[in-house]
């Protein structure tokens, strides 16, 4: 009886495999720092050229570069509306600024729809830009939506005002609930400080946690100090022994 004899199938080139891998790897490794390198500057680039379409048309032509120049200046409106604003606020510090200052608040403050958006604005620009007050102090988790299921939050301050009021023998705080992967939008949640868990890690490390849907984790402070306490202590041990 005859042996069958199974068709003969091409071998594939030794290395071809660890080949694929190795170009695989540089791709996703030249991705990793090109990528955030590449987005940083196209955004960058895109809110310089926001800022210079909006500055420049109102810059007096004979002290616009780009009526001298063949090529456009690129930042010139950012650099103009820098200077304008640092010397709006050098003038607004003295007496007659204030008072000026004032003047325009109190006509703001007097139209019906203008003074609710001047205010609001206001008292975002004042809590994000005054450096004293930190926008938010810490992270926490809390569970949410129900019990069980945990979430990340940003703590900002504990609550004032009404809602301190409101609440009687508690002390709570106030939580921002970051939404995934835009962290820019969430829920503000008031939440008793008991049943808010804080963690040891800062607002960035979180901030990437949240954006990167969990991918990127960041590290964790205590169990590395812990480690290097123990490795410290062992080569300790190690020298004791062999003195």
């Amino acid at each position: 009886m005859d042996q069958k004899i199974p068709p003969l199938t091409p071998t594939p080139a030794p290395g071809r495999g660890g080949l694929v891998r190795h170009l695989t790897n540089w791709f996703l490794t030249g991705l990793v720092i090109a990528g955030p390198v590449g987005i940083t500057l196209y955004v960058a680039w895109w809110v310089i050229g926001v800022i210079d379409n909006f500055v420049k048309p109102l810059i007096p032509a004979q002290y616009n570069p780009d009526t001298y120049l063949p090529v456009d200046v690129p930042g010139f409106g950012l650099l103009t509306a820098a200077v304008v604003i640092t010397i709006f606020g050098f003038l607004a510090a003295n007496l007659v600024g204030r008072s000026l200052v004032q003047f325009g608040e109190r006509l703001l403050n007097r139209l019906p729809i203008v003074s609710i958006l001047y205010r609001g604005l206001k008292q975002i620009f004042e809590t994000v830009v005054n450096q004293s007050s930190q926008s938010f102090r810490s992270v926490g988790l809390i569970q949410y939506p129900r019990p069980g299921l945990w979430a990340i939050v940003l703590i900002s301050t504990p609550a004032k005002g009404e809602i301190f009021e409101s609440i009687p023998g508690e002390e709570v705080l106030s939580c921002f609930l970051p939404t995934t992967p835009n962290p820019t939008s969430g829920f503000l949640l008031f939440i008793p400080r008991k049943e808010v868990k804080i963690l040891s890690m800062g607002t960035e490390d979180a901030a990437k946690l949240i954006i990167s849907a969990g991918l990127v984790s960041p590290e964790y402070q205590k169990k590395t100090a812990d480690l290097a306490a123990e490795h410290d202590a062992e080569q300790e041990r190690k020298a004791a022994n062999s003195g």
